[in-house]
């Protein structure tokens, strides 16, 4: 994820919205080297049913990144037969 402080943020707010929104990658903003805050792309298929946490979680692409992850549990660890 691309990270930048606060200051540098003011003065390229532009440019990483549109970053975030045509990649769809996460991009976190910092103070004093400490990540704070994280910007991602609002779903497309935003549903009002449904709170935001769900939305994002759900249908936005910012969370791609984690298919190359290791799935920690295997189907025969979820389903009891």
């Amino acid at each position: 994820m691309k990270q930048m402080s606060s200051t540098n943020v003011r003065k390229n707010i532009s440019k990483i919205i549109e970053h975030v929104k045509m990649t769809a990658e996460p991009f976190v903003i910092s103070r004093q080297g400490k990540p704070e805050v994280l910007i991602i792309k609002m779903p497309e298929n935003y549903n009002s049913d449904f709170n935001e946490i769900t939305n994002i979680s759900s249908y936005s692409p910012s969370f791609e990144f984690l298919s190359n992850e290791p799935d920690l549990y295997s189907l025969k660890d979820i389903i009891n037969d």
